[in-house]
């Protein structure tokens, strides 16, 4: 699905967070639009993850602003930027052990449920449509991440990398514009992480936008239309695969000043 460039889904501008007199981001700026997938790179410690817990509110930002659909979201709760439509995975899985499968997609799926406590408790007509529907779209989210058959067994019981699985599907359970990925591939074999290139690839032909960090360079390579690299906080470069493979400063932060040929 080609990227649309008549607005942005989310707009990050010189964004910097401060630990102390560490700085972890330094006035970092770029935009995700519709259909994109767009990568967030850099070797340890550049900043990637800070980066992405301020653009959803898990860390406040010491400056700099993030919009979300033209909706500035600096400074908002995380549930009040899930409810815009921005949905996240994190670098240490965060599912629900003591919840079966399906009922973990379907808690990703609250945000936009209309039942109330009272509701619920009265068991409405209306709550009892809203939650068939709910089980209904988790199972088919089940089905296009490959854990269907496992549906009802302990989410506890599941090996890591259909954890990782879990994890996407609960996300995009929430019909959000945008799923935030970090480090998907972390832990997965070749063949996890070629199956979970296959069903992002998928998401994105469906309408999902994409943000990603990631370590896998050859998944980057193979799937993000747009790359972002950090280092020491700072963007150093911006663009396509082609052009970020090619870009001096790339090479550098990851190799050394050393001489590389590629």
């Amino acid at each position: 699905m080609a990227a649309t460039r008549d607005k942005a889904l989310l707009t990050v501008s010189h964004l910097t967070k401060k630990f102390g007199g560490v700085m972890a981001v330094h006035d970092v700026s770029f935009a995700v639009y519709p259909g994109q997938i767009v990568a967030v790179i850099g070797p340890n410690g550049a900043g990637k993850t800070t980066l992405f817990n301020m653009i959803t509110a898990v860390l406040p930002a010491t400056s700099g602003t993030v919009q979300a659909m033209g909706t500035e979201i600096t400074g908002k709760r995380p549930c009040d930027i899930a409810a815009l439509g921005i949905t996240r995975t994190f670098q240490n899985l965060q599912i629900f052990k003591n919840m079966t499968v399906i009922e973990n997609v379907m808690t990703g799926a609250h945000v936009g449920m209309n039942t109330n406590f009272l509701w619920s408790a009265l068991r409405l007509p209306s709550v009892k449509r809203e939650e068939a529907a709910t089980l209904e779209k988790a199972y088919r989210l089940l089905t296009q991440v490959g854990l269907a058959h496992l549906a009802y067994e302990s989410a506890a019981t599941l090996p890591y990398g259909s954890q990782r699985l879990l994890e996407i599907a609960r996300a995009a359970a929430a019909n959000p514009k945008l799923i935030l990925l970090d480090e998907p591939m972390a832990g997965l074999n070749p063949q996890e992480s070629r199956e979970l290139v296959r069903i992002i690839l998928q998401m994105r032909e469906a309408g999902m936008t994409f943000l990603f960090v990631e370590h896998d360079m050859e998944t980057v390579m193979s799937i993000a239309d747009n790359i972002v690299v950090l280092d020491f906080g700072e963007k150093i470069a911006e663009g396509t695969p082609k052009d970020i493979y090619n870009d001096p400063r790339v090479i550098a932060a990851y190799l050394g000043d050393e001489e590389v040929v590629v």
